[in-house]
């Protein structure tokens, strides 16, 4: 019954990681380019009292024996990586990812970080940046004559000056892709920092080898479901009270011992 006690309390502490997860996916379905995570669970390891396959004469041997779980744990959280809706703000600088894909942003340190946020603003001197002032790479200038931005399905940036009829092409976006993007550690910020997880980053062109398309003028909404969070967090709740039963069980049970015997 003591035992018992314990795999039913690391049934309580998993399921409050999990709605602390649930919460954390409802907190940013407004959040733009927000990928949702899941917990992952495992269970945890087994007291072996009877071994499968022990022999319990000569000739017989036990066909399942006798092991008893110790309890749960989550292992991991992961993030889905489904594609979310598409919003059309009608914004120049506004460009989504349709598809696989991250935008590359430079970090103070020198490093790069990935986002599907792309929010862009300009800098003072033109350059396309995050809504926190980091530089989109590689860099992308916009003069400051410049009478309207296009960016291309593939990734090109041009202007039009004013005083011109003709395009001036000023670079290439690319997004960066990743062999395991659930591995990518989450950074805040509608960040994501590339590890050993999730394997070396892929520079390409929009469009080509896999890569998604840019969409000007919308941006990628959170693929959270709202519904389907909220029937987890049911879930997650029921579990917690069935766990929070056992534990009342167990001392009840634990109650009479001392009281009869």
């Amino acid at each position: 019954m003591d035992a018992a006690m314990w795999v039913a309390k690391t049934g309580l502490d998993a399921q409050q990681t999990r709605m602390t997860v649930i919460s954390n996916n409802l907190a940013n379905v407004n959040t733009t380019g927000f990928k949702r995570d899941r917990a992952v669970f495992e269970d945890l390891l087994y007291q072996n009292v009877r071994q499968p396959g022990g022999q319990t004469s000569a000739n017989d041997r036990t066909p399942t024996g006798m092991m008893l779980g110790t309890g749960t744990r989550i292992t991991a959280t992961e993030k889905i990586h489904a594609q979310g809706n598409l919003i059309m703000t009608q914004n120049a600088l506004d460009v989504a990812v349709s598809g696989e894909g991250f935008f590359q942003i430079l970090q103070p340190d020198g490093t790069n970080a990935f986002t599907r946020d792309g929010s862009f603003k300009l800098s003072p001197t033109g350059q396309l940046v995050t809504s926190a002032g980091q530089p989109l790479q590689p860099p992308i200038t916009i003069p400051p004559n410049a009478q309207s931005v296009t960016v291309g399905a593939d990734g090109t940036v041009s202007v039009k000056v004013f005083g011109t009829a003709d395009q001036q092409t000023l670079g290439q976006i690319q997004v960066a892709r990743f062999v395991n993007a659930a591995g990518l550690e989450s950074m805040g910020g509608n960040l994501l920092r590339a590890n050993a997880a999730s394997g070396p980053v892929q520079l390409l062109r929009p469009g080509n080898n896999g890569a998604g398309v840019l969409v000007q003028g919308g941006l990628e909404a959170s693929n959270v479901n709202v519904v389907e969070e909220m029937v987890n967090m049911i879930e997650t709740q029921r579990a917690y009270e069935i766990n929070s039963k056992a534990i009342s069980a167990s001392d009840q049970m634990l109650k009479f011992v001392n009281s009869n015997l």
